[in-house]
């Protein structure tokens, strides 16, 4: 059986591990951990590297952007 989970470090916690410790309960099981670039992961697919590639070329250009009021969401 094969188990994929993506998750922030700062969820890591007791429950986790038991749920690990009980789905695979006495198997040996190997973790691997690596750092998520999301970017990397966004761009496998075309359409979401337009877009990206889009959204950066008018961050630096000023051009479409939104201004978002902060106190709104307080």
């Amino acid at each position: 059986m094969q188990s994929s989970y993506r998750l922030n470090a700062r969820d890591l916690d007791q429950r986790f591990l038991e749920s690990l410790k009980t789905l695979f309960q006495d198997k040996e099981i190997e973790i691997v951990v690596y750092e998520v670039d999301e970017t990397a992961y966004l761009s496998k697919s075309e359409a979401n590297r337009n877009r990206l590639l889009r959204a950066i070329e008018h961050a630096e250009n000023g051009t479409d952007l939104v201004e978002v009021n902060l106190e709104e969401f307080e």
